[in-house]
């Protein structure tokens, strides 16, 4: 299984759900984490990404780290300066329609969303609440541009576009698509030689549909216009990653592979949950287990069975911790020293 791994946590992605993925196993395998200084859940997000963002490194005696998954802005060449040369990596991306739709409810307080009531009312006039020189400006276009290191205010010639999809090609060893989550699992388990427990999991960091809108297929169109990088990033590397499938590992074999996934997915939801699926924040019963909420998105959680045994809770735990708690806890065992 391989052991070395950069992932870039794109926003609004499923990217905590691979987190939760990349955390598990780091943990089962005693793997060492490249964490932002004091412990934080960004590197310094919005800035590129520096080694020395990363709590333990120092340039004079470079100490390597078998997990860098926080979210950062990408910098390769600082990113070597951390990570073993033969880290494999990848990412996720996700249709920039839902994609902004998401980032729209959960960064409401945005400086681009915060004077618009809806969707709709900021696409009539971007530019009128859009300031390309404003420090959050990311959030309300081309964001997963952005997450890559490059300009979300770029112009879209088809040099510029074809000299950043080469860029990130060059960079990524795995480019996933969360609208074909089960699929990009099952694609990551074969390249990173790991067992299909590895890559279960429960969606973490979901909003409850309530607070989800439906769009127009004007405003649809409106969206891809606006992020049109974005559109450009997800439109070649969704081709790409069928293509891959077809190549490695076929349809057929793909569809065996994503139904043993779901079921065991079935069996560990039916193992671990109260009530097999998730719930509102207020009804979450263990207040470790709630997730951060942010914006008008209301995120959901889960709630464990009561009386499991000791070992069958400690793996259902992991499964369902929201990404900070579970974060800070590896961040206190890993420097344990630092923590008297």
């Amino acid at each position: 299984p391989k052991t070395d791994i950069v992932f870039l946590k794109v926003h609004k992605s499923a990217s905590s759900t691979v987190m939760n993925i990349l955390f598990r196993f780091g943990e089962m395998h005693n793997l060492t984490f490249a964490f932002p200084i004091g412990g934080g859940n960004q590197l310094f997000y919005p800035r590129h990404f520096l080694a020395r963002f990363v709590e333990g490194f120092s340039p004079s005696s470079p100490r390597r780290f078998n997990i860098l998954c926080h979210h950062m802005r990408f910098l390769q060449p600082e990113v070597h300066k951390v990570v073993s040369s033969s880290a494999f990596y990848f990412s996720i991306l996700r249709n920039p329609v839902k994609l902004m739709e998401s980032s729209f409810a959960y960064y409401k307080g945005a400086s681009a969303f915060s004077r618009v009531r809806s969707l709709e009312e900021f696409l009539r006039q971007p530019y009128h609440y859009y300031n390309p020189t404003d420090g959050d400006r990311h959030y309300a276009r081309n964001l997963m541009t952005f997450d890559f290191g490059f300009n979300p205010d770029g112009e879209v010639s088809a040099e510029r576009v074809k000299l950043m999809l080469k860029a990130i090609e060059a960079s990524f060893d795995l480019l996933l698509i969360s609208e074909y989550f089960d699929e990009s699992m099952v694609l990551l388990k074969e390249m990173l030689c790991w067992d299909l427990d590895s890559v279960v999991s429960f969606p973490l960091n979901i909003r409850d549909s309530s607070t989800k809108s439906p769009l127009s297929d004007t405003v649809v169109e409106k969206i891809k216009d606006w992020n049109r990088l974005d559109w450009e990033i997800y439109t070649h590397f969704n081709r790409t990653f069928w293509e891959r499938i077809d190549r490695d590992i076929g349809r057929e074999r793909m569809q065996r592979e994503v139904k043993a996934l779901r079921e065991r997915q079935g069996e560990l939801a039916r193992t671990c949950l109260q009530g097999m699926g998730s719930v509102a924040p207020k009804h979450i019963k263990d207040s470790s287990l709630k997730p951060l909420q942010h914006g008008s998105a209301r995120i959901l959680g889960y709630n464990l069975k009561q009386g499991l045994d000791k070992e069958t809770e400690r793996m259902c735990r992991r499964l369902v911790t929201p990404e900070l708690q579970y974060s800070s806890a590896l961040y206190k065992k890993q420097f344990a020293q630092n923590f008297p």
